[in-house]
């Protein structure tokens, strides 16, 4: 199978001109032609896997979409759907970021879990039903499994915003690097772990030398240098679990931009990691079998899948550090 991409824009409501706009690239399984081919609109959808679930893949802050492309091509070579996006925006006064679009205000003690946290989320859903109407995809997606995905405060964005109650479409979620630890400057008591929507199969996955989520522990009035206690203390506290489908995975030595290609090392974020103790390109083929078998266990309802997922994690892994499930 191959992949093929296309570009869209989107406009979100309640921001202003410049920052309103985010900038889409869906990848999609294509058919391999023989002939030679000038343009995506000769590439025909290959159909062996429609109707296709589709992911909506959150970056981190100040990570661009393209770093996060290898996991796409590879989510899409197993027929899903898959869209990265660019979004700049000022999401906190007087700082403008490529951001995941998070709702810091909707995070508040006395509003959290009242209303979504992701302010690009509608305007994606709504791209998601246009394209499902027209172009190239259309009549081919599955509206009912849609799958949100991310990184850092993306992959937070995902997680707590999988709720069936805001967004009935959600199927699952996943994040690498991410928890629900609550800041002291938006008024949470040191070590506050907030509650997750619980309802949906979940795939937390850390690594053991994070070291933005060490270095930022003051943020959240914890003993400052533990890369993953954030990450475990959000699936043993934020879910009840028992259903069985409710993962965490924390990787030996990966640090907090094991899952981005081509790290960016003109920015800020990376200087607060620690080193990762092994190639990242390791971590990141495992990152995305694991999440590749997830999503094909618990969305796509693949047996053979599960039983894979559960060999890969229990068979001895010097990557794997350790998981739960629950």
């Amino acid at each position: 199978m191959t992949v093929r991409a296309f570009f869209q824009a989107a406009k979100v409501e309640g921001f202003q001109s410049p920052y309103d706009t985010i900038h889409l690239k869906i990848l999609y399984p294509a058919q391999m032609l023989r002939r030679k081919v000038q343009t995506n609109r000769d590439l025909a959808v290959d159909l062996e896997k429609a109707p296709f679930p589709v992911v909506i893949f959150f970056n981190g802050i100040n990570c661009d979409a393209q770093q996060y492309q290898w996991l796409a091509v590879k989510l899409a070579e197993r027929g899903l759907v898959v869209i990265l996006f660019n979004w700049i925006a000022e999401t906190i006064p007087g700082i403008i970021s490529l951001t995941p679009g998070v709702d810091f205000e909707k995070g508040k003690p006395t509003i959290y879990r009242t209303v979504p946290t992701a302010s690009a989320l509608p305007a994606l859903l709504a791209k998601v039903e246009q394209l499902q109407s027209e172009g190239i995809l259309a009549g081919m997606l599955d509206l009912q499994r849609i799958i949100l995905g991310g990184h850092s405060a993306g992959g937070r964005v995902a997680i707590e915003n999988a709720d069936p109650d805001f967004f009935p479409q959600v199927a699952a979620s996943f994040g690498y690097g991410s928890h629900t630890m609550g800041t002291l400057l938006l008024g949470y008591e040191a070590g506050t772990i907030l509650p997750l929507p619980d309802s949906l199969p979940l795939l937390l996955i850390g690594g053991t030398c994070d070291g933005v989520i060490a270095n930022n522990s003051d943020r959240y009035g914890i003993t400052p240098g533990n890369a993953t206690t954030p990450v475990i203390r959000t699936f043993q506290e934020a879910i009840t679990g028992g259903r069985n489908d409710s993962y965490l995975v924390l990787l030996d030595g990966a640090n907090h931009f094991s899952i981005v290609e081509q790290l960016d090392s003109t920015l800020d974020t990376p200087l607060l990691d620690f080193p990762a103790t092994q190639p990242q390109e390791s971590f990141r083929l495992l990152m995305g079998e694991i999440i590749s078998l997830f999503i094909d266990t618990y969305v796509r309802h693949q047996p053979e899948a599960s039983q894979s997922l559960e060999q890969l994690l229990n068979t001895a892994n010097p990557l794997i550090k350790s998981f739960e499930r629950k």
